[in-house]
């Protein structure tokens, strides 16, 4: 393994906010419902220097960078005021570099209890908005759980364009309990009707420690799936949209801070929970923040929140996981530049699948064929 210049990688911000008003049945992410059904003022300015302090500790791992982007998820980020956030990245900006075009992304949810105006968070240099729709069918949203209506949904994605957002994403499931093809494209519809430039279409999964893992709700058969998939990719593609991820589309700039999490780059992490990456000239690291908003705001450190090498073993897995995502793939030479290993030593993994058609010919680039897309997984498991 040859020594990695940290300079050439790009390194992005992750923020975690451990909050929602509700928590719902299909979620395994880290959130937790806010005490009392909101967050007060005092929670969350506590919240915001513990963030604070947080960064402190990792402004040495940026090495010189600057940061690329910024994406504040959940948990449910709008809670926070358009204030706190003007506070946050004043003290983040005084401690590390942004970069002058930084992509800083904001998850909101819909309902009216959940974000401040939008244009206050524009005015904060958020710039770019995802909304988690998840679906416009009010049944359907009543059975995830949600607390924001249809009208909520499309009246959000409105006032973010209007509010000057020129970067809208909507987060969208399909395979929902009980869907039909017709709604499922519906959903699409109506999420193009309302000017989104940017959508999340991802099928529902159901996760352990999820409400809906133990209550197994009845979802759609397979034969459906698979006419949802077919005739929202075609609906997609016919509307304008380039399918640029396994689940991304777009018909403006794809999201940077995605793509550096696909193209194997760094990224720092504060927040509840946070995971984060990042590669010194000896190696590549990974750590972990503590889960619970009260440990963390305690200062309790996180199980796994040393810094943890990632095996060399382990990192043509780990590298074609993110790139292979990717419907171009990346430029062959990242391999290198992001693992410090040779790409000429997978030969005896990569020629044999070019043979059978599931990864490019292309000598430059790392990518799987749309073939090779279908069978994605197989393809990852030679990596292994």
């Amino acid at each position: 393994m040859s020594l990695l210049n940290p300079a050439l990688i790009p390194l992005s911000l992750y923020i975690h906010m451990p909050w929602c008003v509700k928590k719902c049945p299909y979620c395994d992410f880290n959130s937790h419902a806010v005490p009392d059904g909101e967050l007060s003022s005092d929670l969350e300015q506590q919240y915001l220097q513990a963030l604070v302090a947080d960064f402190e500790t990792q402004v040495e791992m940026a090495q010189g960078r600057s940061i690329h982007s910024v994406f504040i998820g959940g948990g449910t980020p709008s809670l926070i005021s358009a204030q706190g956030y003007m506070w946050l990245f004043g003290e983040l900006k005084a401690r590390l570099n942004f970069e002058a075009d930084c992509e800083i992304t904001l998850e909101v949810n819909p309902g009216t209890v959940e974000h401040a105006p939008f244009k206050d968070y524009l005015a904060v240099g958020i710039n770019r908005l995802s909304i988690g729709v998840q679906s416009f069918n009010t049944e359907h949203l009543q059975r995830l759980g949600r607390i924001h209506s249809a009208d909520n949904a499309l009246d959000a994605i409105q006032q973010a364009r209007k509010a000057g957002f020129a970067r809208v994403n909507v987060d969208l499931m399909h395979g929902l309990p009980e869907q039909t093809v017709e709604q499922a494209l519906s959903d699409l519809k109506l999420a193009v009707q309302q000017g989104a430039t940017h959508i999340s279409w991802y099928q529902l999964t159901i996760e352990p420690n999820t409400v809906f893992f133990r209550t197994q709700p009845v979802l759609p058969l397979d034969d459906v799936l698979e006419q949802i998939q077919a005739e929202g990719e075609a609906y997609l593609t016919a509307q304008g949209y380039v399918n640029y991820e396994v689940s991304a589309w777009r018909k403006e700039l794809p999201s940077t801070h995605n793509l550096n999490y696909w193209q194997f780059g760094d990224y720092l992490a504060i927040g509840a929970g946070a995971h984060g990456k990042v590669t010194r000239p000896e190696g590549i690291y990974r750590f972990q923040k503590t889960r619970l908003p009260k440990d963390y705001l305690a200062k309790v450190p996180a199980e796994h929140a040393q810094m943890k090498a990632i095996a060399a073993e382990e990192l043509p897995f780990e590298f074609m996981m993110n790139a292979l995502r990717l419907n171009e793939g990346v430029d062959a030479k990242l391999y290198n530049e992001r693992t410090g290993l040779n790409l000429n030593d997978l030969d005896d993994i990569l020629k044999p699948l070019r043979e059978k058609k599931l990864l490019s010919a292309a000598p430059d680039r790392i990518a799987c064929t749309p073939q090779g897309h279908v069978f994605l997984n197989s393809v990852l498991q030679e990596f292994l």
